[in-house]
């Protein structure tokens, strides 16, 4: 590494809850200028960030800061998996997942002085159907809400929250054929969730015991749900104890291949991807560098 390593920051300038602050300002303010020399762009469109990640990393900045909220984080990382390059991030959204799991203060300041005083580690990154996740990726009820979530315009976890007692009674579980280490089997599915990291984000836990550093996925089915298993899992991922209630199912794996009749959507990170009748979810070790406290 250079004797002052180049940072680029890379800012989402509509991401999560509005706010006056000033993330350019607060840079200069606080960025440790004797240690790092940097410099700051701004995405213009979806699909911006992985174009001007990649070129950083292939001019040889040593840090590349994703400032935004979860889909920021994922687009940023996209641009550089496998290279020598770390992520580090600004959390500016409203779930905030990859960066509550490498535990990174919320706030701008906070997050700025960790920056300065941060370490790079190697963490693992997932795949599916192609599209790479970092925290958590889905099929089924998850996935749904994904769908409508981003097409609301209130963001936050409030909002995230009403969406689901909304809609939870009228999603219907859909039958799927699931091969996980060599087993195959055929199930209900109201959600399949694969967890790279613990949590969705907003420290809802869908698999607390997830390590993002052991080359395996943490899979979460949910065969069937109702209204009375809906509050009780609800509670559970808020405290850490999801792995311990009889409505869900944990699998640790490195590669599941699930066949549906009827196509069902799916996510990545929280973004809603699409529909399939096939996928194909694997986990990538040890492939992405991160800056952490």
């Amino acid at each position: 590494m250079s004797l002052r390593p180049h940072i680029r920051f890379i800012v989402n300038p509509v991401s999560g809850p509005k706010s006056r602050v000033d993330v350019a300002a607060r840079i200069q303010s606080l960025l440790n200028h004797e240690k790092f020399k940097h410099d700051i762009v701004y995405t213009t469109h979806a699909g911006h960030a992985p174009e001007l990640a990649r070129k950083a990393a292939d001019k040889g900045y040593e840090i590349v800061v994703a400032v935004g909220g979860d889909g920021t984080v994922n687009e940023v990382a996209q641009g550089l998996l496998y290279s020598e390059t770390a992520l580090a991030i600004l959390p500016k959204g409203s779930g905030n997942g990859l960066a509550r799991h490498l535990k990174i203060p919320m706030g701008l300041d906070g997050a700025l002085k960790a920056l300065n005083r941060g370490q790079i580690s190697t963490i693992d990154s997932g795949s599916i159907n192609g599209h790479a996740f970092f925290t958590t990726a889905g099929i089924g009820f998850d996935a749904y809400i994904s769908s409508v979530f981003a097409g609301n315009k209130k963001r936050g976890l409030q909002t995230y929250v009403e969406l689901v007692m909304k809609e939870v009674l009228s999603y219907k579980h859909l039958p799927i054929k699931a091969r996980i280490n060599d087993n195959s089997f055929d199930t209900n599915c109201y959600v399949m969730a694969f967890a790279n990291a613990a949590q969705y984000g907003n420290n809802a836990y869908i698999a607390p015991m997830a390590d993002i550093q052991d080359g395996l996925l943490d899979v979460c089915l949910v065969r069937k749900l109702d209204l009375v298993k809906a509050l009780h899992l609800s509670y559970c991922m808020i405290t850490k104890q999801l792995a311990n209630v009889d409505s869900a199912e944990y699998f640790k794996t490195t590669h599941v291949k699930v066949e549906t009749e009827e196509p069902m959507m799916f996510h990545a990170d929280g973004d809603y991807k699409g529909k399939a009748t096939d996928f194909e979810v694997e986990m990538k070790p040890l492939s992405l560098k991160v800056l952490v406290p």
